[in-house]
């Protein structure tokens, strides 16, 4: 199952949700100790291994981190070769002045925003939709 590809039925389908909890983007130099069902996501660059995790990982570990952030799913079965919805997620939540970083996964994108911008992130992407 590869996933849908047409941008106006992921938009119409995309039914985004707020997950609870906070989460912050950290790194580390090496492969840290943290239990990989701890670990939201991972990508190693030059510069060291880069985790999100939820807050409370991050504080129990002493992982520093700058930016808390809330955690947005988009549960409609994105095909990785969509074209688009990347795109208009982002220029819909700019026109906001909302930051977003995505992670698209095999299943979903995975939005992440500020936590203050939570629900107002939400509403743009629900009115998106509709």
């Amino acid at each position: 199952m590869n996933g849908e590809t047409s941008l106006a039925h992921l938009l119409a389908t995309m039914q985004p949700v707020l997950n609870p909890g906070e989460y912050v983007f950290c790194t580390t130099p090496t492969a840290a100790a943290i239990p990989l069902e701890q670990v939201l996501g991972s990508f190693w660059e030059p510069e060291g291994l880069t985790l999100i995790v939820a807050r409370a990982t991050a504080d129990a570990w002493g992982l520093p981190y700058g930016h808390v952030m809330a955690w947005l799913t988009l549960t409609v079965h994105s095909s990785l070769a969509a074209v688009g919805l990347t795109a208009a997620v982002a220029a819909a939540l700019a026109q906001e002045n909302i930051s977003c970083n995505v992670v698209a996964a095999y299943y979903h994108d995975h939005l992440f925003v500020s936590h203050a911008d939570a629900e107002a992130a939400l509403r743009v992407l629900l009115a998106l939709s509709s």
